[in-house]
Formats: C-alpha cells, sequence, structure tokens
C-alpha cells in the first residue's frame, strides 16, 4: 500500500510539499486537509508540523512550486509586447496546469507568500518599459491570477453540470484572445490605438 511504503522512508518539506501538490491534483483543494495529506505520506498528522506551522505555509510552498515552472529568462533590451505576453502566458500556464492552481496561488498570495519569484520576474521584465516596474508587476499578476481563476472556476461547473460551454464556437481559443486582449489592454491603456480588436 501507498501508506506502508511510505511510512518507510524519512520526508523532509520539499517531498511533503511534492506530494501535497499531487494530492491538490487528485482531490481538489477542498479536500486537501493535512490529516489526508498525511495518511497519503503514512505519517501521523502531527508529523507535518516538523516542516510547516500550519496549512496556509504549506499552500504557500506548494504555490511556490506551482508557480516554478515559469521560465525565468528576461529579454535583452527593451522588453516587446511579445515579451511580456509570452511571460504573462506561462505564468497563466502554470496556475492551470494543476487542479486549483489558480486558487491556491491566489491565496498565498492574498497572505503575502508564495509568489515573490513570480512578480520578481515580472518586474524584470516590464522593468525596461514600465515607469513603476513594481506596480506594473503587480497589476498584471492579479490579472493573470484573477483570469485562471476564472477559467478554473468556469471548468469546474462545467464538469459538474453547472455550467454548459458555448457551443458552436471554439471555448478555449475565445478564452486565450481574451487573456492577450488584456494583456495589451494593460500595455497600451484604454484610449491606445493597437490594431484592430478581435471579439471577445
Amino acid at each position: 500500500m501507498m501508506a506502508a511504503r511510505n511510512s518507510d522512508r524519512r520526508h523532509d518539506r520539499d517531498s511533503v510539499t511534492a506530494a501535497a501538490l499531487r494530492l491538490l491534483d487528485d482531490v481538489g483543494l477542498p479536500d486537501l486537509s493535512m490529516r489526508r495529506l498525511a495518511t497519503e505520506l503514512g505519517i501521523q498528522p502531527s508529523a507535518l508540523y516538523w516542516h510547516f506551522d500550519n496549512k496556509q505555509e504549506l499552500l504557500g510552498a506548494v504555490a511556490e512550486r506551482i508557480l516554478a515552472r515559469i521560465p525565468a529568462s528576461v529579454p535583452d533590451g527593451a522588453a516587446t509586447d511579445a515579451d511580456v505576453l509570452a511571460a504573462a502566458r506561462s505564468i497563466r500556464d502554470a496556475l492551470l496546469a494543476y487542479r486549483d492552481g489558480a486558487e491556491v496561488v491566489l491565496s498565498s498570495y492574498a497572505l503575502g507568500f508564495g509568489v515573490e519569484r513570480t512578480q520578481e520576474h515580472l518586474r524584470d521584465v516590464l522593468g525596461t518599459r514600465a515607469q513603476d516596474a513594481a506596480v506594473a508587476a503587480t497589476t498584471l499578476l492579479q490579472f493573470i491570477i484573477g483570469h485562471a481563476l476564472l477559467v478554473q472556476q468556469r471548468l469546474h461547473a462545467e464538469s459538474h453540470g453547472a455550467a454548459h460551454p458555448d457551443h458552436g464556437d471554439d471555448a478555449t481559443g475565445a478564452v486565450s484572445a481574451a487573456f492577450d486582449d488584456g494583456v495589451m489592454l494593460f500595455l497600451h491603456g484604454v484610449d491606445a490605438k493597437v490594431g484592430p480588436r478581435r471579439p471577445l
């Protein structure tokens, strides 16, 4: 059994975080409890608190792991629209790669941890073109998380029959187009003319 195998080896902060992320993907955030995680690892729940003071600290580590898949490359010279869009897409894709990933990252972000590396990456990308790169990075990150959360909530509702995908439309393509348009709107402003708009 999984619990028996896991109980034979020592766990550290990294292995506990990895197990929590796997469990998140399997059962979702509402069912990711410290007790369930301990059972998965074959240990007593109290043993988890050697590594994390509380569940929110654990979720912060999970959020960091979710966002760790983002490439940290920064363009040479001034970032182009394509550079910023690529950075934004990479964050969105990381959030959507795991069940309830956006919600985990949002809850950690709201408490001030779990997203420091991602914010720094956005600051680096935007730093050559934004007057206040820190504010710009925060604003863009909030848009990205909000968009990903909306997508995941919609997918969750559709999976439970509470909502239905649009018939006759490329729903995924429309959502991606809306995201790209939002990033361009962020970069150029409401009044800017940045070329023909795609229907949302």
